[in-house]
Order: structure tokens, then C-alpha cells, then sequence
């Protein structure tokens, strides 16, 4: 679903990433791990349209992305979820549902409105609270709903359960999970939890060094023991 070739990206003139070549697979949770800077939410990015391109290409199901400004790549069904200013914290969760549906016609909010409530319930139960007064957890799950009523086709989520709980980080997962199983939307998860993000995911890609240094299946990547071990601290004791 989207072709990444000889991608060379980063923030001006630092440069994060290195002849990066990857194929996210569609319907399936493509699980981005790696060593602290290796430039997995550069990745993300520069799908997004937020980073320098230097050379190389992105392309969502035969499109080409690099030059698109960020609101054009969202309206071709890419939704991104970073690890902070997902939510307008001094909004409640209607007017925050509202504000993402903003290009959507009344008729069509309302039937997907139907539906993100049936994912998310929460979305219902503080429908008139101020987002910034819910838990981690809860904005994260508002975030994500936001983000479905937009009816993505990708959704790309950096470090979604970042200090929440062990308990909380289970439930976000679980979410993206049932987003994929029920919803058929393609995943793109960047996690800081490396187990548990191969343990629900479906293609594994290994970022080190800014180069793309794995591709393969999950079980691959977590039961290989020199690079879980060396890179993602996964020792067979883990």
C-alpha cells in the first residue's frame, strides 16, 4: 500500500535517514522498531510530508507523496496520530470530533459518528468533558477516534501507548489491533515497547542507524536472536 525507495530524509540540512527502502503491506499492523534515534518517527514523518526529502520516493497505492503538502496526503486516507498535539486539550470531545470532521458534509459526520462511537464508547460517555481533563489513556483513545472518523485507509501511530500504564498501553494496543482486524485498515506502528509491538503486528522493519537494517515477518525479527538481542535489548530470558 505504500512504496517506500531510496528515501533520503530528514530536517533541513541533518539528515536522519539513509537510502530507506520498505513495503508497508495493506490490512496488516507493519511494526517500525529500533535503538532510540535510529529515525523511526522520521519515517512517519516524511511519509507525512514533515521532513526534508532529499532523494527517493514515497508512494501511497501508486501515488507519489514527496511534494505534497501534509492536508493533501490526509485527504487520500493517511491519518497520523504523533506522540504529542494529538487533541485540542482545551476542547471537549464533541467539539475535538468536530474539528476532525471539519471536511466532511453534516450527513456523512453523522453516520460516522454511528460508527466511531461503536469502536470507541468512550467517545459517548464524555462527550460534553473537556478533553484535557481525561487520562492519558482516554486522550489517546479520543485521538484515535478523531483520527477513524476520517474514514483513513492508513493509520500511522507514533509511540500511541508513551507513559501511559502497562494495563492502559494493552488497551491502546488491543484497540489498534481491533482497528485492523475489524476496520481493514493498514497499520503503521512505531512503539516504544518492541515485544509487544511484534507480538500484535504483522511485518516487522528494524531501523538502525537511520538505515533500514530488517524487513520481514514479526516472529522472524522476534525470534532472531543476534538483532532482538543487540538492537532491541530482547534477550531469550525477555
Amino acid at each position: 500500500m505504500i512504496e517506500i525507495k531510496n528515501l533520503n530524509s530528514g530536517y533541513r540540512k541533518l539528515q536522519v535517514l539513509f537510502d530507506v527502502s520498505a513495503n508497508f503491506q495493506p490490512g496488516k499492523i507493519n511494526t517500525i522498531v529500533g535503538p532510540n534515534g535510529s529515525g523511526k518517527s522520521t519515517l512517519l514523518k516524511s511519509i507525512f510530508g514533515l521532513t526534508t526529502i532529499y532523494s527517493g520516493s514515497v508512494k501511497f497505492e501508486g501515488m507519489e507523496l514527496v511534494g505534497k503538502p501534509p492536508h493533501e496526503i490526509a485527504r487520500l486516507g493517511i491519518a497520523y496520530l504523533p506522540q504529542l498535539g494529538k487533541i485540542f486539550e482545551n476542547l471537549s470531545v464533541e467539539e475535538n470530533l468536530m474539528m476532525a470532521g471539519y471536511t466532511l458534509d453534516k450527513s456523512e459526520i453523522d453516520e460516522r459518528l454511528k460508527e466511531v462511537c461503536e469502536v470507541f464508547p468512550l467517545v459517548k460517555k464524555y462527550w460534553r468533558t473537556k478533553a484535557g481533563l481525561l487520562s492519558g489513556g482516554e486522550r489517546q483513545m479520543i485521538a484515535m477516534a478523531m483520527a477513524l472518523l476520517r474514514k483513513p485507509k492508513v493509520m500511522m501511530f507514533d509511540e500511541p501507548t508513551s507513559e501511559l500504564a502497562p494495563k492502559v498501553a494493552n488497551s491502546v494496543l488491543e484497540k489498534i489491533v481491533e482497528l485492523r482486524d475489524a476496520m481493514k485498515i493498514t497499520i503503521i506502528l512505531v512503539e516504544q515497547n518492541a515485544r509487544k509491538a511484534l507480538e500484535i503486528g504483522d511485518r516487522a522493519y528494524l531501523l538502525v542507524g537511520g538505515r533500514l537494517s530488517f524487513e520481514g515477518e514479526c516472529v522472524e525479527l522476534l525470534t532472531h536472536p543476534q538483532l532482538s538481542a543487540l538492537y532491541l535489548g530482547l534477550g531469550s530470558g525477555s
